[in-house]
């Protein structure tokens, strides 16, 4: 009797078993610098994107202080950082293009910042680590190493939304980042 209550326990957990087991762990990526690049992308493209996008058109002309530049310059600033520094880090020419200005508008600007994000979302696609330390002519020829310009344009991501929020908060936006999460 005490055979079958120990087999009996056996079969009716054995099922459950298999669910204890820890999942196999997922190999390490062999480009976790690129991953992360990618990852960082994703998120600044929506953000950025979103921060201009609430920005109120009649606002593209404000700055801060007289000495400070436009949200419309700025915008302009961060779409053709994109297109620089996300060609340089895959060597993938950057379209050309009409040259922004101030005045274009609101729409404009946003969709050249759309724009700039998807050539950046293509143009790293395939970008791995194994090139990290070639040298790339940067600024009037300055060499940079391919990871230099990474964590350039990983924080030039960073420093354009933090820019962006100031601007919409002194505008009385608030920030994408800000916004109560949707329920």
């Amino acid at each position: 009797m005490n055979r079958f209550i120990t087999s009996f326990a056996f079969l009716a957990l054995a099922p459950t078993l298999s669910f204890a087991q820890a999942a196999p762990a997922a190999a390490p990526s062999t480009t976790p610098v690129a991953d992360a690049l990618r990852d960082g992308l994703a998120r600044s493209s929506k953000r950025i994107t979103a921060a201009a996008e609430a920005m109120p058109a009649d606002k593209f002309s404000f700055k801060p202080t007289p000495d400070q530049s436009t949200f419309a310059h700025l915008t302009i600033h961060i779409a053709e950082s994109n297109y620089l520094f996300c060609s340089k880090v895959s060597g993938t020419a950057a379209p050309e293009g009409a040259k922004l200005t101030e005045a274009d508008g609101k729409d404009k600007l946003v969709a050249a910042v759309k724009n700039s994000f998807e050539f950046c979302s293509t143009a790293l696609a395939k970008v791995d680590d194994s090139h990290l330390g070639d040298q790339i002519p940067l600024f009037g020829g300055h060499n940079v190493s391919r990871a230099g310009v990474i964590l350039i344009l990983s924080g030039s991501w960073a420093d354009h939304y933090g820019a962006q929020a100031m601007y919409l908060r002194l505008n009385g936006v608030v920030p994408p980042t800000a916004q109560p999460a949707a329920h």
